[in-house]
């Protein structure tokens, strides 16, 4: 039997499965895969992650674990090279549920340029806007003149210049 031979249905839904695991396997490609293994991260950011075993310790005698999600590498400057980011919802403490994030998010770390900023947040992700990198952040609704539940966004760019975030608070009429 020939390919020409097989019936259309069957060739689309060959094809679909083809496409398919061509799509997740070029996506395990581009996805952070990070573990519980930090040995490779800056010292910077196993000094967080130290003090964050420490205090799980010290709470009743807890386990520490360092969730999947919990370290990303991607490009928060532009230059083309992975920066470190370290999210602290992916910590975890046996003994204490809510001892790294609370109803204001989670505290993220980001180390650009061997320079670290932390940023309580409820969830990040990045834009390209032109020729700069944006890092959007869902953060609490307070720091829009509201409550929690109020939905409010910080936007920053990195300034290799000055080496720190820029931010501002929109003017709007």
């Amino acid at each position: 039997m020939q390919w020409r031979d097989v019936k259309p249905q069957w060739r689309a839904a060959g094809a679909l499965r083809f496409l398919g695991a061509l799509a997740a396997s070029w996506l395990a490609l581009i996805t952070p895969a990070w573990s519980a293994d930090v040995s490779e991260l800056p010292a910077q950011l196993q000094e967080k992650v130290d003090a964050a075993r420490q205090a799980c310790a010290e709470f009743d005698d807890g386990a520490f674990n360092l969730e999947w999600e919990a370290v990303d590498r991607v490009d928060l400057d532009g230059d083309l090279y992975p920066d470190w980011v370290l999210n602290e919802r992916g910590f975890s403490c046996s003994t204490a549920a809510s001892l790294y994030c609370g109803t204001g998010g989670c505290v993220s770390h980001f180390l650009v340029e061997d320079v670290l900023h932390s940023l309580l947040n409820q969830g990040w992700g990045l834009a390209s806007l032109g020729p700069n990198r944006v890092l959007l952040a869902d953060v609490h609704g307070s720091q829009c003149g509201g409550i929690n539940p109020t939905p409010c966004v910080a936007a920053s760019t990195w300034d290799s210049d000055d080496k720190h975030w820029r931010t501002t608070g929109a003017e709007w009429e």
